[in-house]
């Protein structure tokens, strides 16, 4: 350290001064023999817990991951400047479909490639500088952290909140795997460019739907939550209530069975939309080779609901009828291909001229449209007419407009020709979807969506012809993966038993790890001795089942094994002193899954005795994406070359505008192309590692924090990384130039006099509003520009008496620490440098405001001319109006513009301004 310290002194005047690479390296070297940022359960102390989304393994950090962590850092740091004992620590999401394509790739193993990757990115974590209990690291690969999932879901199998049953997924016929949603491209494989099939497979659920109304109220508890986030999971989970409706079908002895929010429009329906793998779809097939090859058609389709949505929408008659339960009318039922089967009952009661998309569907195949609710401006045009006309009988407006009192609305012209507009709007160009009042629906005519819902049920409820159900848009979450990188899913399939949980004394089933991968087939598919087992139960011959967990399961819960490492259990007692997290930070795209089943198994744990808080997290910080520039050159065939930001040279005009770019390569031009989200495909990323190596991890962490709120994008710009380098070599250099000086005195506050007090004024101003910034508000930039002014303000502070140097002592001390959450490196050095001997600097208390600073003996006033900045004065800070006003009347400039004018008003707001009206 001394070292370090005398080059700041023999640098004092050298602006290179400040080498980060010896500073951090230092640093980090203390914290790591000292164990720094190893934390233990003390009850004497207010705990803070706070985690960053876990890391998938990929092989090099990039700028997403750098921006996160140090969020995740300061917070942290400043924490336990507070006095809190705090708990940060890091992991790997390591399970996963990308390490087993890098497999076949490189002809390796997944799991020598995974673990590679994490020994190189855990040093660019470590070189990075953040405050990691490193004791808790795990991968969720590993044996010893999988077991307790297995476990947990053997032991939900037995309650039955683990099942199996043939779900409809996306296939992979090349690969031979089921595809997420967001893995189809315009009905392909995302890899193998096959066409997808919908196949229906056996699959293994978690029954979250029995959780669905906790889920949705546990949102109304987490104020520290994003409206945004709370508002998609709401949604997500989407409650709705309405009426289960049996259809009978001619010939049939079940019913057509159909759930809808809207039972005021059943008056209006036209016909019934059945999925593709309904049993009367497949019924009808058998006898109409044109269904048959039209349903095998749906099968390379969609099964995500927003894929459904903006698809041609295609259909098909089955020739079936089924009986309206209220009519007895006959309604065909077709076969459409925005139904999907397995959400809800997969039918679908269809109202042309109320939903927009049955709408779309009738317009095609020349499907009847009626009308059967209407708007009330409609009602209210009609009913004045009818007033009109009966001179005030039956003011009632909707007995009016219904025809219902002494003059039959029906005989009046102009009341015909707004409900003949109105009905013909909704049959030539869209479905009217919004509630309004019944008509053409006999006995419910002239009830509103209430009455209607209410009348209807109870009739419903009468004959039995149906029921009130809440419905949800939420399904179970199906956890089986046809991959070979997961955790192997604790199942045995005995012929006698059937399904069977792996006994809780033979848990883990242990993933391979040393295999042969080179095809898509999964290794522990294609080994028939991994396979091979004794049934549990009946102690015949069985089979272990060959699907993995869908890796939201590892990251479903890997924040509670953080509190309990070693742990016999999923997790011990250390959990409840943890949690919940206090600041979970991650990107705003997690806002549904992951968050969802994040809170959903926590749920699970809390009821299996576990863990005692009802949600995981109390704060959620969801941060922005971190941009960049793009360049190219247009090739011959129409694509686009895209050149990295870092090989690219910028060209300015004298006044700094840019005007070119150019490759450094070749210096030839390049296109300038739109500011985007780091990417691969468009080659705008930039590597951390390459920025710490040129300027030091703490620049880094200053740009990542300063160039944005945490919330919003962050626009990447090298030169605004030399910025921040140049900011901590101006700070370098102040610091030592002051510690080289040789004594530092004490601040004597009756002794300052108006210059003094003025800069530490704006220290302790200081000190209130970055306290604000990092602990309230986690707005990072305001708070490092607020100490850019203060370090500005002491390069202008020439006062080397006695108080001014404890001034700016005080200053300096109380700059080190306020940014150290930020650069801590820095920090830790430069707090040493001003004398200390105490080093593990989060140890010291964070300033505290001196209230007697803050007061002022005079206030700077802006004097207005109607409503325009004519000048300033300066008055005591106890000063009368009166005093004010004679001042700012006397100031010269406003003297000048009050020439040949006349005073008509002086407005004086203390401590603001004075503002003269004139004329």
């Amino acid at each position: 350290m001394q070292d370090i310290q005398d080059q700041g002194t023999q640098d004092q005047g050298n602006e290179h001064g400040y080498q980060p690479q010896a500073v951090e390296t230092a640093a980090q070297t203390y914290w790591r023999d000292e164990r720094a940022y190893e934390v233990k359960e003390d009850a004497s102390r207010p705990k803070f817990y706070c985690l960053s989304m876990l890391p998938y393994p990929s092989g090099a950090l990039h700028m997403g991951h750098v921006r996160n962590y140090t969020i995740g850092d300061v917070i942290s740091r400043y924490q336990r400047m507070q006095g809190k004992n705090v708990l940060q620590p890091m992991g790997w999401d390591a399970f996963g479909l990308p390490a087993e394509n890098a497999a076949i790739k490189n002809k390796t193993a997944p799991a020598k490639w995974t673990y590679q990757n994490i020994e190189h990115m855990r040093g660019q974590l470590q070189r990075m500088g953040f405050a990691y209990d490193w004791t808790r690291e795990f991968a969720t690969c590993r044996p010893d952290y999988y077991r307790w999932e297995q476990l947990m879901f053997t032991r939900l199998m037995k309650k039955g909140m683990a099942y199996r049953k043939n779900a409809v997924v996306n296939w992979d016929p090349v690969d031979q795997t089921v595809l997420a949603n967001e893995q189809v491209v315009d009905g392909r494989g995302w890899r193998s460019g096959a066409l997808v099939e919908k196949r229906e497979i056996p699959q293994w659920f978690l029954k979250i739907t029995d959780y669905a109304q906790q889920l949705l109220d546990g949102l109304d508890t987490l104020p520290g939550w994003p409206d945004a986030v709370k508002t998609m999971q709401r949604n997500w989970i989407g409650r709705s209530e309405g009426l289960e409706i049996h259809f009978t079908v001619e010939g049939e002895s079940e019913p057509l069975t159909v759930f809808t929010t809207r039972p005021d429009t059943l008056m209006g329906v036209t016909f019934v939309s059945i999925a593709g793998e309904h049993p009367l779809a497949i019924k009808a097939a058998q006898n109409n080779p044109k269904l048959a090859t039209f349903l095998e058609e749906l099968k390379h389709g969609g099964v995500s609901e927003a894929e459904l949505e903006t698809q041609e929408k295609r259909g098909m008659d089955t020739g079936i009828e089924a009986i309206h339960p209220l009519t007895g009318e006959k309604i065909p039922v077709f076969v459409a291909n925005f139904v999907l089967w397995g959400y809800g009952t997969g039918a679908v009661m269809a109202v042309p001229g109320h939903d927009q998309r049955d709408w779309e569907f009738a317009q095609k195949y020349s499907l009847p449209i009626k009308m059967v609710v209407v708007d009330r401006s409609v009602l209210d045009a009609v009913a004045e007419i009818h007033h009109d006309l009966s001179k005030g009988v039956g003011s009632d407006p909707l007995r009016a407009a219904l025809g219902v009192g002494s003059v039959d609305v029906y005989d009046i012209p102009a009341a015909v020709q707004l409900i003949e507009d109105f009905e013909k709007s909704i049959q030539e160009d869209s479905a009217f979807t919004e509630r309004g009042y019944l008509v053409n629906s006999g006995e419910f005519d002239g009830m509103d969506y209430g009455q209607a819902f209410e009348a209807m049920a109870a009739r419903f409820e009468r004959e039995g012809t149906g029921v009130r159900r809440v419905n949800w848009r939420l399904r179970d979450w199906g956890v089986s993966r046809q991959r070979y990188w997961g955790c192997p899913i604790p199942v045995i399939y005995c012929p006698t038993c059937d399904a069977v949980p792996v006994p809780e004394d033979q848990l883990p089933v242990v993933l391979p790890e040393d295999v042969a991968f080179s095809g898509v087939q999964s290794p522990i598919k294609a080994d028939p001795e991994w396979r091979k087992t004794t049934c549990p139960q009946c102690g015949g011959p069985a089979e272990r089942e060959t699907d993995t967990f869908d890796t939201f399961m590892e990251s479903s819960w890997y924040y509670a094994r953080y509190t309990s490492p070693g742990a016999s259990d999923q997790v011990d007692e250390r959990a409840n002193y943890w949690l919940p997290v206090d600041q979970y930070i991650g990107g705003i795209e997690h806002a549904i899954l992951h968050l969802l089943y994040f809170r959903f198994y926590h749920k699970l744990m809390r009821d299996a005795g576990l863990v005692n808080a009802d949600e995981p997290a109390t704060n959620l910080l969801c941060q922005g994406m971190v941009i960049a520039e793009t360049f190219y050159r247009d090739n011959a065939d129409g694509s686009k070359d895209w050149i990295n930001p870092a090989d690219v040279e910028i060209e300015r005009d004298d006044k700094a505008r840019v005007i070119g770019a150019r490759s450094k390569s070749d210096g030839q031009p390049v296109k300038i192309g739109g500011t985007e989200k780091m990417s691969k495909s468009k080659n705008n990323g930039i590597d951390p590692q390459a920025m710490v190596d040129k300027y030091g991890a703490d620049t880094v962490r200053l740009f990542s924090m300063f160039a944005a709120p945490p919330e919003q994008s962050l626009e990447w710009s090298e030169a605004g990384v030399e910025g921040m380098a140049r900011f901590l070599r101006r700070f370098w250099r102040e610091v030592t130039t002051h510690a080289s000086q040789p004594d530092h005195p004490v601040v004597d506050p009756a002794a300052l006099d108006a210059a003094q007090k003025t800069l530490r004024r704006q220290v302790h101003e200081t000190i209130q509003k970055v306290s604000d910034d990092f602990g309230r508000r986690h707005s990072f930039n305001t708070a490092i520009a607020s100490l850019m002014e203060l370090l500005n303000a002491l390069n202008k502070f020439g006062d080397m008496s006695e108080q001014g140097r404890a001034v700016r002592h005080e200053a300096l001390e109380t700059m080190v620490l306020l940014l150290n959450p930020v650069v801590p490196h820095v920090s830790h050095t430069l707090w040493q440098v001003l004398g200390h001997a105490q080093s593990v600097l989060e140890d010291q208390p964070w300033p505290q405001v001196d209230s007697a600073a803050l007061v002022r003996d005079s206030l700077t006033l802006a004097v207005q001319v109607n409503g325009k900045l004519r000048g300033t004065i300066e008055v005591a800070a106890n000063a009368s109006k009166e005093e004010a006003e004679a001042l700012a009347l006397a100031q010269p400039n406003v003297v000048a513009f009050l020439e040949g004018q006349t005073v008509r008003k002086v407005i004086v707001v203390p401590g603001k301004i004075v503002n003269i009206v004139a004329g």
